[in-house]
């Protein structure tokens, strides 16, 4: 992302002893709320941590393993985080996501009246 010229606001482990991804994930989605910013978020499975951003207000966190699910989610559903499953896919696919998620737009249009359902 830095390559890119995109500044990043790093909110994760820094070393290899356990932690808990919960913490992580909410210090992710209250930046993305203040700052209007996209977030990604990573845990093994993707599930913990994309339940955990979206129990905040606002937060669209979509769970995404490949580059066309990560710009589907972008698209149809103007998502704001994206979560990552680690334990099952590879950096060159990652990098994939990253891009996808970056690059796509919301689409609006019949997708609008969804995603304002989502939230309780």
């Amino acid at each position: 992302l830095k390559s890119k010229n995109i500044v990043v606001l790093d909110k994760g482990t820094y070393s290899l002893e356990r932690a808990d991804y919960p913490d992580h994930g909410h210090a992710v989605a209250k930046e993305v709320l203040d700052k209007k910013i996209f977030g990604i978020v990573i845990c093994g499975s993707g599930n913990g941590i994309n339940m955990s951003v979206n129990k905040h207000k606002g937060i669209r966190g979509a769970l995404c393993w490949n580059s066309e699910i990560a710009a589907l989610a972008r698209q149809h559903n103007d998502a704001n985080i994206m979560a990552l499953p680690a334990r099952f896919m590879n950096i060159d696919e990652a990098k994939k996501c990253i891009d996808a998620f970056i690059a796509e737009k919301f689409e609006g249009g019949r997708h609008q009246d969804r995603v304002l359902k989502i939230e309780c």
